[in-house]
C-alpha cells in the first residue's frame, strides 16, 4: 500500500483522524494519501469494527491451503516412520499406499517436507571447507628455489606390513633429495626425514606438496604442525590444488619411474626395501640421464643450499607497526577482552596483525598471511574467503 511519508501506521491513524473530522469526502481523502478508493474504504471499516487495533496490519498467510494434505495421511506416514526411523519417503510410501490403497498419496518430496516438519529428519552437520590458493604461481630457476614432496602411494612388502615412501626432489634440477619408506605419514615420522634432508642440503626457499596429511590441514592457510615447523625455518610451504597432481608434475614423474624400479616386486620387509630405495636414489641421480635436463643427470646440476638449518628455532619477527599475540594452549589469542580462535597448530607461538582499515587487520603466522580479522563481527576471515569463528 503506496502510504508516502513516516510509516503506513502514522498515515493510517491520520487518514481516520481527517476521516472523522468530516471535512473531506473519502474520495478527495484518499486521492490526497495517494491510496485506492478501495483501499481506503477497507481501513476506514477495520476501524469502524475494530478501534485503532484494527489499523493494525494483518498477516497475509492463506487460512487454510486447499491442497494441503490431510491430517489423516500425514499421521500415517508419521506412524510408519515411527516404527521404521531408518526408512526415507520412497519406503513409506509404499508402506502407506499398501496399507490405505484408495487414498491419494502426497509425492515423495511432500513427504519428506511432512517428515521435516514434524522433526523426524536429523539435521546434517555441515564440514567446515576452506578455501585454496590455487595454481602455484612462483618460478623454478634455481636449485633449491623450491623442493617438491610427496608420499608415493603406499604398498605391502612380503611381510605384509605397509611402506609409505616419503619422497623428496628439488624442483628445479630433479634431484632425489630423500627417498624414506616409513610405516605412517604422521608428522612424527615425516618431521625427522626432513631435518636430516635440512641438515644435509641446506634450506630451501619453498616446499610444494599436495593438500594430504602431513603436509595440509583444514585450518587457515591449510597450515599443519609439519608446515607451521617450515615457516619458523624460514620455509614456505606452498600448495597445489587439491585433485591436480599435475601442478607437481615433475616430482610425479619421477614417482612413476620409482614405482616400476623400487617396488615391483616389493621386498621382503622395511629393511630390505630401504636398500632399495637407497640404490634406486644413487643411480637416478647420479647414473641415469634425464630427458628434461637435455639427457644430464640430476645429480651434475644440483648443489647444496646455501642456507644451512639453525641449531635452534629464530623467533618468528614481526615489523613493529604490527600488533603481536601469543596464542594459547586453546589456538586462540586475546584480543579486546575476547578470545579469538585462530589455529591449534600455532600454540605456543605469537601471531602478527597488521591494520589495513578501521578495525580489519590481516594475520599473519611469520611471513605467512592467514586471514583477516574483522573487529565488528569478532571473527577471522580466511585468507581464501572461509570463516574461522571465534571461541568464547
Amino acid at each position: 500500500m503506496p502510504w508516502s511519508q513516516t510509516s503506513p501506521m502514522d498515515q493510517r491513524t491520520q487518514f481516520i483522524a481527517d476521516f472523522l473530522r468530516e471535512s473531506l469526502t473519502v474520495t478527495e481523502l484518499c486521492d490526497l494519501y495517494g491510496v485506492s478508493r478501495k483501499t481506503g474504504y477497507k481501513w476506514i471499516d477495520r476501524y469502524l469494527r475494530h478501534g485503532p487495533a484494527g489499523l493494525v496490519e494483518h498477516s497475509r498467510r492463506p487460512v487454510r491451503s486447499p491442497n494441503a494434505t490431510a491430517e489423516e495421511i500425514v499421521q500415517a506416514f508419521l506412524e510408519a516412520r515411527r516404527r521404521h526411523p531408518s526408512w526415507g519417503a520412497k519406503k513409506l510410501l509404499i508402506i502407506v499406499h499398501k496399507r490405505h490403497p484408495r487414498w491419494d498419496l502426497p509425492g515423495r518430496s511432500t513427504v519428506c517436507d511432512i517428515l521435516s516438519r514434524h522433526g523426524m529428519v536429523p539435521k546434517q552437520r555441515n564440514r567446515r571447507r576452506i578455501g585454496h590458493p590455487g595454481k602455484p604461481a612462483s618460478a623454478i630457476l634455481a636449485p633449491n628455489d623450491t623442493w617438491c614432496a610427496d608420499f608415493k602411494g603406499q604398498f605391502k612388502t612380503h611381510d605384509g606390513i605397509y611402506c609409505y615412501p616419503l619422497t623428496v626432489t628439488d624442483g628445479y634440477s630433479r634431484y632425489l633429495l630423500g627417498c624414506q619408506g616409513l610405516l605412517t605419514t604422521a608428522v612424527k615420522e615425516a618431521k625427522p626425514v626432513f631435518t636430516h634432508l635440512f641438515k644435509e642440503f641446506g634450506l630451501p626457499k619453498r616446499i610444494r606438496t599436495d593438500n594430504g596429511v602431513p603436509f595440509a590441514t583444514n585450518t587457515l592457510a591449510r597450515l599443519s604442525s609439519l608446515s607451521a615447523w617450515w615457516v619458523r625455518l624460514g620455509v614456505l610451504p606452498e600448495l597445489i590444488e587439491p585433485g591436480k597432481p599435475q601442478q607437481n608434475g615433475r616430482h610425479e614423474r619421477m614417482h612413476k619411474t620409482l614405482k616400476a624400479e623400487a617396488t615391483k616386486p616389493p621386498a621382503g620387509n622395511l629393511q630390505a626395501q630401504q636398500r632399495k630405495f637407497n640404490h634406486f636414489r644413487s643411480e637416478f641421480n647420479d647414473e641415469r640421464p634425464h630427458e628434461a635436463l637435455d639427457q644430464q643427470t640430476p645429480g651434475s646440476l644440483y648443489v647444496p643450499s646455501r642456507r644451512e638449518m639453525p641449531n635452534k628455532l629464530p623467533p618468528l619477527e614481526y615489523p613493529d607497526r604490527f600488533e603481536v599475540r601469543y596464542v594459547s594452549a586453546n589456538g586462540g589469542i586475546r584480543w579486546n577482552n575476547d578470545w579469538l580462535n585462530v589455529s591449534i597448530v600455532c600454540v605456543g607461538e605469537y601471531v602478527g596483525l597488521e591494520e589495513i582499515d578501521d578495525g580489519v587487520w590481516n594475520v599473519y603466522f611469520g611471513p605467512l598471511k592467514l586471514g583477516r580479522l574483522l573487529e565488528r563481527h569478532m571473527r577471522i576471515e580466511d585468507v581464501y574467503g572461509r570463516l574461522k569463528r571465534h571461541n568464547m
